[in-house]
């Protein structure tokens, strides 16, 4: 059987399970489901919430209540937990969560936004300069890797519809771009949707301003990134349109892996 990882920001996991995301995950029946923007403390989870339908749940909060937060469920326990990146600044807002299978780390990943303000693009930029050398090494330690999750970053023009507009706002910076050019490119990781999917106008997120959803003014902006290794692993990919859970869509793919 393929292994099936689905990974999807919830903005709001307590919003998404009133909109139906238990339901959803059941019929999914997934191995492992990354989950950003949680926005939630441990106390404020039900016990569905812990873990619906899997075996297994994992959440790293932010410190901030209400604020950023990842999870993920799996079907199989791990071998290991880690929670952060040993960064107290970037760990305090709940953005990095990874679990270890043998030699397989499945990581879900919150990238913070600029959106807001320089301030927070400043913290951005930071994040991303710090992240390179670390996903360099990642490489070189011998594991394979899944980083699930969102990335605030659309890579290229068919991955926004309106690239021409969008090119000096967060999100589709030439900086940020020509991080994932890097990323992507000297570093060697892949972009493993576009390893089945060279399509345009296969949206992730949409704005919540201006009829977005309606009119599929969308951003590619979630992703599945994995290790070289993994690239002839990659069987299918889609993207979950037929719900609305969140300002997201979940991000479902299929990879020719057995867990260990």
């Amino acid at each position: 059987m393929p292994l099936k990882i689905i990974t999807l920001n919830v903005n709001g996991i307590r919003s998404a399970w009133r909109k139906g995301l238990a339901d959803f995950l059941a019929r999914e029946q997934a191995d492992l489901v990354c989950l950003q923007e949680t926005r939630v403390q441990h106390p404020q989870l039900t016990e569905e919430m812990r873990a619906p339908h899997l075996c297994q749940s994992f959440f790293h909060h932010a410190t901030k209540p209400g604020y950023s937060g990842v999870a993920i469920y799996t079907r199989r326990a791990p071998d290991r937990v880690v929670e952060g990146l040993g960064w107290p600044d970037f760990d305090a807002e709940g953005r990095w969560l990874q679990v270890d299978y043998g030699k397989l780390s499945v990581v879900s990943l919150y990238l913070p936004s600029g959106s807001s303000s320089e301030a927070r693009q400043q913290i951005k930029f930071g994040v991303m300069e710090r992240l390179t050398p670390h996903l360099k090494q990642m490489l070189a330690d011998g594991r394979e890797w899944i980083i699930c999750g969102d990335i605030n970053i659309a890579h290229r023009n068919i991955d926004i519809k309106n690239w021409r507009g969008n090119q000096k706002n967060s999100g589709f910076l030439p900086e940020e771009r020509a991080w994932l050019d890097v990323l992507f490119g000297d570093i060697g990781w892949v972009d493993a949707f576009r390893v089945v999917n060279q399509e345009a106008e296969q949206y992730t997120w949409w704005s919540n301003r201006g009829q977005a959803w309606a009119r599929n003014v969308g951003w590619r902006i979630d992703y599945q990134i994995v290790s070289p290794g993994l690239r002839d692993t990659v069987l299918g990919a889609r993207i979950h349109k037929d719900e609305r859970f969140s300002d997201h869509a979940p991000l479902i793919m299929e990879y020719a892996i057995d867990l260990p």
